[in-house]
């Protein structure tokens, strides 16, 4: 793989609370990725673009939800969502002015 289809692999980063407190306490990151992508992937765009040695990576497939406008039923997009855990004293100087 090239350095551009690491860019189309990894979606973009989770910036949530859960996510902000596992990169703290865990030195965990989370990504959302694409779909057909597996943890081999995923470690080798990771280490890529970051720069940073992965431990492991955890994956899990996200269901949409349903939502509703009125009486217009749709549905959104199921999503795969990677969480990866760094070798200790690593880091992703991305998400440090977070």
């Amino acid at each position: 793989m090239n350095k551009s289809s690491y860019y189309d692999l990894i979606r973009f980063p989770m910036l949530t609370e859960k996510t902000m407190e596992a990169k703290e306490s865990y030195n965990q990151y989370a990504f959302a990725v694409d779909r057909q992508a597996n943890k081999v992937e995923i470690k080798k765009a990771v280490e890529t673009l970051f720069k940073v040695k992965v431990q492991s990576v955890r994956t899990l497939n996200v269901r949409g939800k349903e939502k509703r406008v009125g009486r217009n039923i749709g549905r959104r997009s199921d999503w795969k969502k990677a969480i990866v855990t760094l070798e200790p004293e690593q880091k992703i100087e991305f998400f440090e002015g977070m």
